[in-house]
């Protein structure tokens, strides 16, 4: 089949798929792009760079790494699968920590074996953290753990970096439903077209 004829079928199919009578510019510019995880964590990864080099909060992870982080949060990994995929399981902790830095809660966050109440009460109480950690019946690390996920869920320092993270990953959402909806309709042929084959099509 002549490559011309094949791009004109494939167009088609895309139109049908979205609703597009035609494609007005490089794909990558439209919100709901079909766009392949490294891209998406490439541009989450901007983000990252733009906190950090604000210093809003300081980390041992790169950026990229921190993008792959949220991806991987959404795909419902805990923080040892995250620090695997990132290459060294002995990362949890620092996923952790970053991943509640950018308000990623986990139900577990939150479980804690006193009243929260008490404890905040005890941290405004001018009193060093290994008497509060005596009074409260846990360590003084695991103490400072829970004081960073109130803080944090309290911040709103990078919430504006937040969104922008989040409209990302809706974009990518959009992308995997679109996806999932031209396979079940027998047109997946359509979507595996490259993104540079598509934008080839005039």
């Amino acid at each position: 089949m002549p490559e011309d004829t094949r791009k004109g079928q494939l167009l088609q199919l895309f139109t049908d798929i979205t609703s597009k009578t035609q494609i007005v510019e490089p794909m990558k510019k439209i919100h709901g792009t079909l766009r392949d995880r490294d891209a998406v964590e490439r541009e989450i990864a901007l983000v990252m760079r733009e906190i950090l080099d604000q210093g809003f909060f300081k980390t041992k992870l790169k950026p990229l790494q921190l993008a792959k982080l949220v991806s991987a949060y959404y795909a419902g990994k805990n923080d040892t699968e995250i620090a695997r995929d990132l290459g060294d399981e002995k990362l949890s902790k620092t996923v952790a920590r970053a991943r509640v830095r950018l308000k990623l809660f986990r139900e577990l966050d939150f479980k804690m074996p006193f009243d929260r109440a008490t404890m905040e009460a005890l941290l405004n109480s001018g009193r060093n953290m290994k008497d509060i950690s005596d009074d409260l019946g846990v360590s003084p690390s695991t103490l400072r753990e829970y004081r960073h996920v109130i803080e944090q869920e309290a911040d709103h320092t990078i919430d504006y970096f937040l969104e922008r993270i989040k409209d990302v990953m809706e974009d990518r959402d959009l992308t995997e439903q679109m996806t999932r909806s031209a396979t079940n309709d027998g047109l997946g042929e359509a979507i595996d077209i490259t993104e540079a084959e598509m934008i080839d099509i005039t």
